[in-house]
């Protein structure tokens, strides 16, 4: 089995072959995929996919990059979603000072009061970072995320960061990048890591692995990241694909 912990099955790339894209990832034995919300329409689509499709759950968040359009009402909104059965987590959230969109200390607020709300919900969160390592973690050092836990999306930082992150209580994912070939510190930290904290992710639309890079991406691809590191790790494709699975079940609360 193969569990895609971060796609966006939600986004427009998918209005014309939606069902194709599903039933080639059961063919490759995938069996849950988590939708995540960013923003308005995208939450929607999100829930209303989990209402369609058994193997599909939702996360439920606000992204960084339009933090200044999040209202308390927005807030209140992924609130009540949270106590939906199939929402899993709250997410994506964090910091993204790559586009400027959403000023940094406006970014930092969202981020807060989104953590401050998974605490309350008991819900783990879902962290995009994009050139804000230093502020991400300490910010969630400070809020106390570690109550929580969740998952560092699409991680491409340093080992000693992911340690950092591990020890408040977080799984490190992996997405196309890792198997990219100059992604040199995805690729030690896929094989330093415990595999207690693994996690694969497609990302999807974005992020394509290879052999496929520069094409849109889809949850059946998912395999391309776990067969990467299954070799970073010099162990079965069938060993990383069930125990990456095993932990995104239990960080995710999802029993079947």
């Amino acid at each position: 089995m193969l569990f895609d912990t971060h796609a966006h099955l939600n986004a427009i790339q998918y209005d014309e072959d939606l069902e194709e894209v599903i039933e080639r990832a059961r063919l490759e034995k995938v069996t849950h995929i988590v939708v995540v919300g960013f923003d308005k329409e995208t939450i929607t689509r999100a829930m209303e996919l989990t209402e369609k499709y058994d193997m599909i759950y939702a996360a439920v968040g606000w992204h960084p990059v339009d933090a200044v359009d999040m209202t308390d009402e927005d807030l209140l909104w992924i609130k009540d979603l949270a106590s939906h059965p199939k929402v899993v987590a709250i997410g994506e959230m964090g910091l993204d000072y790559y586009w400027d969109k959403s000023p940094k200390e406006v970014q930092k607020e969202v981020f807060r009061k989104q953590i401050e709300l998974a605490k309350e919900v008991k819900l783990p969160i879902i962290i995009h970072n994009r050139d804000a390592t230093e502020d991400v973690v300490e910010i969630l050092r400070e809020e106390g995320a570690s109550e929580v836990g969740g998952i560092m999306h699409c991680f491409t930082g340093s080992l000693e960061v992911a340690k950092q992150c591990m020890d408040m209580n977080f799984y490190i994912s992996f997405g196309g990048p890792v198997t990219f070939k100059n992604a040199k510190k995805p690729k030690e930290v896929a094989k330093e890591i415990p595999i207690e904290r693994l996690l694969i992710e497609t990302d999807c639309p974005y992020l394509t692995p290879h052999p496929f890079r520069g094409k849109r991406n889809e949850p059946s691809y998912v395999k391309y990241v776990a067969e990467q590191i299954a070799e970073l790790r010099e162990m079965n494709f069938e060993e990383i694909a069930q125990k990456t699975s095993d932990n995104a079940m239990k960080i995710f609360g999802i029993t079947r």
